[in-house]
Protein backbone atom coordinates (compact mmCIF):
# COMPACT_ATOMS: atom_id res chain seq x y z
CA UNK A 1 0.00 0.00 0.00
CA UNK A 2 1.03 3.94 -0.13
CA UNK A 3 3.51 4.86 2.44
CA UNK A 4 3.97 7.87 4.46
CA UNK A 5 6.86 9.19 2.86
CA UNK A 6 7.78 12.74 0.98
CA UNK A 7 6.36 13.30 -2.16
CA UNK A 8 8.75 13.44 -4.90
CA UNK A 9 9.10 16.64 -6.56
CA UNK A 10 5.89 16.62 -9.80
CA UNK A 11 4.99 13.10 -7.96
CA UNK A 12 1.05 12.92 -8.75
CA UNK A 13 -0.96 11.21 -5.69
CA UNK A 14 -4.44 10.10 -5.48
CA UNK A 15 -6.39 9.01 -2.74
CA UNK A 16 -9.38 7.17 -1.65
CA UNK A 17 -11.83 8.49 0.79
CA UNK A 18 -14.99 6.37 2.44
CA UNK A 19 -17.74 8.07 4.83
CA UNK A 20 -18.92 5.20 6.75
CA UNK A 21 -22.38 6.90 7.35
CA UNK A 22 -24.70 4.26 8.54
CA UNK A 23 -27.92 3.27 7.06
CA UNK A 24 -30.15 5.29 9.61
CA UNK A 25 -28.35 9.01 8.36
CA UNK A 26 -29.71 8.02 4.75
CA UNK A 27 -33.21 7.28 6.21
CA UNK A 28 -33.43 10.31 8.24
CA UNK A 29 -32.19 12.65 4.87
CA UNK A 30 -35.33 10.83 3.23
CA UNK A 31 -37.22 11.35 5.85
CA UNK A 32 -38.22 7.74 5.98
CA UNK A 33 -38.90 6.07 9.41
CA UNK A 34 -36.38 3.66 10.66
CA UNK A 35 -36.14 0.30 11.05
CA UNK A 36 -33.72 -2.92 11.51
CA UNK A 37 -33.55 -4.32 8.58
CA UNK A 38 -30.04 -3.40 7.32
CA UNK A 39 -29.51 -1.06 10.16
CA UNK A 40 -25.78 -2.25 10.67
CA UNK A 41 -24.99 -2.96 6.89
CA UNK A 42 -22.37 -0.54 6.62
CA UNK A 43 -20.49 -2.09 9.16
CA UNK A 44 -21.33 -5.27 8.90
CA UNK A 45 -21.96 -5.96 4.69
CA UNK A 46 -19.63 -2.57 3.36
CA UNK A 47 -16.96 -2.89 5.67
CA UNK A 48 -15.96 -6.36 4.36
CA UNK A 49 -16.28 -5.79 0.70
CA UNK A 50 -14.24 -2.35 1.22
CA UNK A 51 -11.21 -4.09 2.38
CA UNK A 52 -11.65 -6.62 -0.40
CA UNK A 53 -11.74 -3.99 -2.80
CA UNK A 54 -8.60 -2.43 -1.48
CA UNK A 55 -6.60 -5.54 -0.87
CA UNK A 56 -7.33 -6.19 -4.97
CA UNK A 57 -6.34 -3.09 -6.09
CA UNK A 58 -3.35 -2.87 -3.30
CA UNK A 59 -4.80 0.45 -2.39
CA UNK A 60 -4.95 2.44 0.95
CA UNK A 61 -7.93 3.92 1.93
CA UNK A 62 -8.98 7.03 4.25
CA UNK A 63 -12.34 6.04 6.78
CA UNK A 64 -14.17 8.77 7.91
CA UNK A 65 -16.23 7.06 10.86
CA UNK A 66 -19.34 8.49 12.99
CA UNK A 67 -17.83 8.05 16.76
CA UNK A 68 -21.84 6.95 17.66
CA UNK A 69 -21.86 4.25 15.42
CA UNK A 70 -18.52 2.89 17.35
CA UNK A 71 -20.23 2.25 20.83
CA UNK A 72 -20.96 -0.91 18.86
CA UNK A 73 -18.80 -3.27 19.67
CA UNK A 74 -19.05 -5.21 16.03
CA UNK A 75 -18.78 -2.05 14.79
CA UNK A 76 -15.57 -1.49 16.77
CA UNK A 77 -14.02 -4.27 16.04
CA UNK A 78 -14.94 -4.21 12.29
CA UNK A 79 -13.49 -0.84 11.87
CA UNK A 80 -10.47 -1.83 13.91
CA UNK A 81 -9.40 -4.48 12.00
CA UNK A 82 -9.25 -2.14 8.60
CA UNK A 83 -7.11 0.43 11.08
CA UNK A 84 -4.96 -2.29 11.80
CA UNK A 85 -4.32 -3.20 7.95
CA UNK A 86 -3.39 0.01 7.24
CA UNK A 87 -6.41 1.93 6.56
CA UNK A 88 -6.55 5.46 8.31
CA UNK A 89 -9.39 5.86 10.36
CA UNK A 90 -10.52 10.34 10.51
CA UNK A 91 -13.28 11.96 11.97
CA UNK A 92 -16.96 12.54 10.97
CA UNK A 93 -18.66 13.97 14.00
CA UNK A 94 -19.80 12.07 16.76
CA UNK A 95 -23.47 12.13 15.56
CA UNK A 96 -23.27 12.73 12.12
CA UNK A 97 -25.60 16.43 12.80
CA UNK A 98 -26.58 17.38 9.40
CA UNK A 99 -27.05 20.85 11.01
CA UNK A 100 -23.27 20.92 12.54
CA UNK A 101 -22.48 24.52 11.66
CA UNK A 102 -25.53 25.78 13.29
CA UNK A 103 -25.08 24.61 16.47
CA UNK A 104 -23.41 26.25 19.10
CA UNK A 105 -19.76 26.65 19.50
CA UNK A 106 -19.86 24.84 22.66
CA UNK A 107 -21.83 22.02 20.89
CA UNK A 108 -20.12 22.22 17.92
CA UNK A 109 -16.65 21.91 19.31
CA UNK A 110 -18.39 18.54 21.63
CA UNK A 111 -19.48 16.98 18.37
CA UNK A 112 -16.04 16.92 16.69
CA UNK A 113 -14.08 16.58 19.79
CA UNK A 114 -16.36 13.13 21.03
CA UNK A 115 -16.30 11.65 17.48
CA UNK A 116 -12.00 12.08 17.52
CA UNK A 117 -11.92 10.60 21.14
CA UNK A 118 -14.57 7.35 20.21
CA UNK A 119 -11.60 6.53 17.00
CA UNK A 120 -8.88 7.29 19.33
CA UNK A 121 -10.09 4.79 21.43
CA UNK A 122 -10.86 2.28 19.05
CA UNK A 123 -8.14 2.36 16.71
CA UNK A 124 -5.57 3.48 18.93
CA UNK A 125 -4.52 6.70 17.14
CA UNK A 126 -6.08 9.94 17.28
CA UNK A 127 -8.13 11.13 13.76
CA UNK A 128 -5.56 14.05 12.33
CA UNK A 129 -8.54 14.85 9.50
CA UNK A 130 -12.37 16.11 9.43
CA UNK A 131 -15.17 15.66 6.88
CA UNK A 132 -18.24 17.75 7.81
CA UNK A 133 -21.69 15.56 7.66
CA UNK A 134 -23.33 16.80 4.13
CA UNK A 135 -19.91 18.42 3.03
CA UNK A 136 -21.39 21.57 5.12
CA UNK A 137 -18.68 23.74 6.58
CA UNK A 138 -18.56 27.35 7.74
CA UNK A 139 -16.03 29.72 9.75
CA UNK A 140 -17.30 28.99 13.01
CA UNK A 141 -16.56 25.42 12.33
CA UNK A 142 -12.80 26.10 10.49
CA UNK A 143 -12.57 27.63 14.06
CA UNK A 144 -13.22 24.66 16.43
CA UNK A 145 -11.44 22.59 14.22
CA UNK A 146 -8.11 24.72 14.27
CA UNK A 147 -8.64 24.92 17.92
CA UNK A 148 -8.89 20.93 17.88
CA UNK A 149 -5.51 20.62 16.64
CA UNK A 150 -7.61 19.37 13.26
CA UNK A 151 -4.44 19.82 10.67
CA UNK A 152 -6.90 18.95 7.51
CA UNK A 153 -10.04 19.21 6.54
CA UNK A 154 -11.90 17.24 3.35
CA UNK A 155 -15.54 18.78 3.02
CA UNK A 156 -16.03 21.53 0.65
CA UNK A 157 -17.03 20.52 -2.61
CA UNK A 158 -18.06 22.94 -5.04
CA UNK A 159 -19.32 21.56 -7.16
CA UNK A 160 -22.98 23.41 -8.71
CA UNK A 161 -24.97 20.41 -10.03
CA UNK A 162 -24.71 18.28 -6.62
CA UNK A 163 -25.87 22.02 -4.66
CA UNK A 164 -28.64 22.34 -7.36
CA UNK A 165 -30.06 19.05 -6.79
CA UNK A 166 -29.35 18.79 -3.28
CA UNK A 167 -31.35 22.10 -2.89
CA UNK A 168 -34.23 20.93 -5.36
CA UNK A 169 -34.46 17.55 -3.33
CA UNK A 170 -35.06 19.56 0.08
CA UNK A 171 -37.53 22.16 -2.21
CA UNK A 172 -39.55 18.95 -3.36
CA UNK A 173 -39.50 17.44 0.47
CA UNK A 174 -40.93 20.67 2.11
CA UNK A 175 -43.25 20.65 -0.06
CA UNK A 176 -44.61 17.35 0.11
CA UNK A 177 -44.50 18.30 4.04
CA UNK A 178 -41.33 15.92 4.76
CA UNK A 179 -38.78 17.00 7.20
CA UNK A 180 -35.13 15.82 6.30
CA UNK A 181 -32.22 15.59 8.35
CA UNK A 182 -29.94 17.30 5.42
CA UNK A 183 -29.50 21.33 5.49
CA UNK A 184 -28.31 23.51 2.38
CA UNK A 185 -25.49 25.08 2.91
CA UNK A 186 -23.54 28.08 1.81
CA UNK A 187 -23.90 28.90 -1.79
CA UNK A 188 -20.25 30.52 -1.45
CA UNK A 189 -19.05 26.89 -1.60
CA UNK A 190 -19.32 27.27 -5.69
CA UNK A 191 -16.77 29.46 -6.12
CA UNK A 192 -14.13 27.56 -4.02
CA UNK A 193 -10.99 26.05 -5.00
CA UNK A 194 -10.86 22.75 -6.47
CA UNK A 195 -7.52 22.36 -5.60
CA UNK A 196 -5.85 21.80 -2.09
CA UNK A 197 -5.89 25.12 -0.03
CA UNK A 198 -5.45 27.27 2.98
CA UNK A 199 -8.74 28.32 3.61
CA UNK A 200 -8.92 32.39 4.68
CA UNK A 201 -10.83 34.46 7.32
CA UNK A 202 -13.57 33.68 4.33
CA UNK A 203 -13.37 29.84 4.48
CA UNK A 204 -14.47 29.47 0.60
CA UNK A 205 -11.30 31.72 -0.25
CA UNK A 206 -7.70 30.70 -0.02
CA UNK A 207 -5.85 32.55 3.10
CA UNK A 208 -3.38 31.74 5.47
CA UNK A 209 -5.65 29.64 8.42
CA UNK A 210 -3.09 25.96 9.73
CA UNK A 211 -5.83 24.06 8.37
CA UNK A 212 -5.58 22.59 4.85
CA UNK A 213 -8.52 22.14 2.98
CA UNK A 214 -8.76 18.91 0.88
CA UNK A 215 -11.90 19.71 -1.25
CA UNK A 216 -13.96 16.46 -2.48
CA UNK A 217 -13.36 16.10 -6.49
CA UNK A 218 -15.11 17.84 -9.33
CA UNK A 219 -14.38 17.56 -12.94
CA UNK A 220 -11.84 20.53 -14.56
CA UNK A 221 -14.76 21.26 -17.09
CA UNK A 222 -18.31 21.99 -15.65
CA UNK A 223 -17.52 20.98 -12.20
CA UNK A 224 -19.34 17.53 -12.74
CA UNK A 225 -19.18 15.27 -9.33
CA UNK A 226 -16.59 12.96 -9.24
CA UNK A 227 -17.98 10.92 -6.32
CA UNK A 228 -19.22 7.34 -5.30
CA UNK A 229 -22.79 8.19 -6.86
CA UNK A 230 -21.71 9.48 -10.17
CA UNK A 231 -19.14 7.13 -11.04
CA UNK A 232 -20.61 3.65 -9.82
CA UNK A 233 -23.72 4.67 -11.97
CA UNK A 234 -20.99 5.66 -15.14
CA UNK A 235 -20.27 2.94 -15.91
CA UNK A 236 -16.79 1.44 -16.55
CA UNK A 237 -16.78 3.71 -19.91
CA UNK A 238 -18.33 6.44 -18.02
CA UNK A 239 -15.85 6.27 -15.32
CA UNK A 240 -12.48 5.75 -17.10
CA UNK A 241 -14.21 9.45 -18.65
CA UNK A 242 -14.56 10.86 -15.59
CA UNK A 243 -10.92 9.99 -14.54
CA UNK A 244 -9.57 11.88 -17.09
CA UNK A 245 -11.64 14.83 -16.62
CA UNK A 246 -10.16 15.85 -13.28
CA UNK A 247 -7.93 18.37 -13.05
CA UNK A 248 -4.30 18.28 -13.30
CA UNK A 249 -2.83 18.66 -9.83
CA UNK A 250 -0.19 16.58 -6.78
CA UNK A 251 -3.53 15.04 -5.40
CA UNK A 252 -7.07 14.16 -6.44
CA UNK A 253 -9.35 12.05 -4.49
CA UNK A 254 -12.06 9.73 -5.45
CA UNK A 255 -15.07 10.23 -1.81
CA UNK A 256 -17.00 7.39 -1.47
CA UNK A 257 -19.77 6.01 1.05
CA UNK A 258 -20.05 2.80 2.53
CA UNK A 259 -23.39 2.73 0.67
CA UNK A 260 -22.11 2.47 -2.52
CA UNK A 261 -20.76 -0.54 -1.20
CA UNK A 262 -24.39 -2.25 -0.47
CA UNK A 263 -27.21 -3.45 -2.50
CA UNK A 264 -31.05 -3.31 -1.96
CA UNK A 265 -30.38 -7.36 -0.83
CA UNK A 266 -28.87 -5.74 2.45
CA UNK A 267 -31.70 -5.03 4.16
CA UNK A 268 -31.92 -1.73 2.32
CA UNK A 269 -35.27 -2.43 0.17
CA UNK A 270 -36.92 0.91 1.66
CA UNK A 271 -34.18 2.99 0.43
CA UNK A 272 -34.39 1.95 -3.13
CA UNK A 273 -36.09 4.62 -4.46
CA UNK A 274 -34.55 7.20 -3.22
CA UNK A 275 -30.63 6.32 -3.35
CA UNK A 276 -29.75 6.29 -7.05
CA UNK A 277 -26.86 3.81 -6.22
CA UNK A 278 -28.78 1.08 -5.21
CA UNK A 279 -30.61 1.08 -8.30
CA UNK A 280 -27.79 -0.08 -10.13
CA UNK A 281 -26.26 -3.59 -9.52
CA UNK A 282 -23.06 -4.18 -7.39
CA UNK A 283 -21.41 -5.77 -9.46
CA UNK A 284 -21.84 -2.95 -11.96
CA UNK A 285 -20.87 -0.45 -9.61
CA UNK A 286 -17.62 -2.12 -8.30
CA UNK A 287 -16.58 -2.70 -12.29
CA UNK A 288 -16.89 0.75 -12.72
CA UNK A 289 -15.14 2.08 -9.12
CA UNK A 290 -12.00 -0.78 -10.27
CA UNK A 291 -11.65 0.92 -14.22
CA UNK A 292 -11.53 4.26 -12.49
CA UNK A 293 -9.04 3.46 -9.92
CA UNK A 294 -6.81 1.59 -12.86
CA UNK A 295 -7.35 4.82 -15.03
CA UNK A 296 -5.68 6.74 -12.01
CA UNK A 297 -3.08 4.58 -12.05
CA UNK A 298 -2.30 4.18 -15.42
CA UNK A 299 -2.01 7.68 -15.47
CA UNK A 300 1.23 7.24 -12.83
CA UNK A 301 -0.71 8.31 -10.28
CA UNK A 302 0.16 6.72 -6.67
CA UNK A 303 -2.40 5.90 -4.11
CA UNK A 304 -1.68 6.93 -0.78
CA UNK A 305 -3.93 8.29 2.59
CA UNK A 306 -5.31 11.65 2.69
CA UNK A 307 -3.56 12.36 5.96
CA UNK A 308 0.10 11.25 3.68
CA UNK A 309 -1.20 13.48 1.10
CA UNK A 310 -1.55 16.99 3.26
CA UNK A 311 1.39 16.04 4.91
CA UNK A 312 3.10 16.14 1.39
CA UNK A 313 1.07 19.04 0.45
CA UNK A 314 1.41 21.23 3.66
CA UNK A 315 4.57 23.05 2.49
CA UNK A 316 3.14 23.67 -1.09
CA UNK A 317 -0.65 24.96 -0.37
Amino acid sequence: MGGAHPRPEGERLAAISIDLDEVHHYLAIHALPTGNAGAHAVYDAALPRIASFATEHDIPVTLFAVGEDLLRPESAASLRALSDAGHAVENHSFRHRYDLTRLSHADMRAEVARGAAEIARVTGRAPRGFRAPGYTVNDALFDVLEALGVRWDSSVFPCPPYYLAKALVLQAQRVQGKRSAAILGSPRVLGAPVLPYRPGVRWWEPGDRELLELPIQVTRAGRLPVIGTSVGRAGVRGARWLAGACPEGALVQLELHGMDFLDAADGLGALAAHQPELQVSLGRRLDALSAFVKAWMQAGRRFVLLDDAAEALASTA
